[in-house]
Parts: C-alpha cells; structure tokens; sequence
C-alpha cells in the first residue's frame, strides 16, 4: 500500500457548474485509448455504452470540438488531440500536486505512520 499522502489525492477540475474534468473521465478517455471502443472502454470501467458516450459528448460539448473520434463505419474509436491534450494535463498536474503534498506534509505522514504503528 502507498503511504504517501499524495495517494489520498483526487483532483476534479470545475470549468463551470456543469462542465467538470476528473480522474472518472480522464480514465475513460484512457480506457478509449486503450481498447479503440466506447463501449469496451465504458464495460472496463464498469459503466455502460451510453454512459460513456454521455461523459465523452459532456467534453466535446464544453471544449467545442471532439474528445474523441469515433469512425461511422466500423465504430473503432480514438481519443483526439484535444482528449490526448487533457488527459496529459490533468496527469501532470495530478502528478504535480501529489509530489507538493508528499513534500508539504512529511511531518505529517510520519505522525501518520507513527500513529497507525501504536495502534496495531
């Protein structure tokens, strides 16, 4: 197990009250990536079709254009340059702020740690 502070972290970005980004749809969108199927990507997330497809059309909708291409034919989906540009950002910045909090709180962890070792 990670005893990092920064592994409690949870980022969720809110552009306004009804666009938000978060670790729920940057996995999605990785999940795309990954299998080249909406469906796939949402099954693996323990989501349905249409729920992914709502998350996807909730980011295009907001950004103004595709998150991610999905091809009329065959259905095989990828993400775009904008849903690869997001899910790069958010996981730099996701990364960024664990490395602050794990140096901010390193006191903190150690009490943490201490704690958990007398309470055993």
């Amino acid at each position: 197990m990670d005893n990092s502070i920064g592994s409690l972290l949870s980022i969720r970005l809110r552009f306004s009250d009804d666009a938000r980004l978060g670790p729920g749809k940057i996995a999605l969108l990785e999940a795309v990536e990954r299998t080249g199927s909406v469906a796939a990507a949402g099954q693996s997330l323990g989501m349905s079709e249409r729920r992914a497809l709502l998350l996807i059309e909730s980011l295009t909708a907001f950004f103004g254009e595709p998150v991610v291409l999905i091809d009329p034919h065959s259905g095989e989906a990828r993400v775009s340059a904008l849903g690869s540009e997001l899910v790069r950002a958010f996981r730099a910045v996701e990364a960024d702020a664990r490395r602050s909090l794990d140096t901010q709180f390193a006191a903190v962890r150690a009490k943490m740690s201490a704690h958990r070792d007398h309470s055993s």
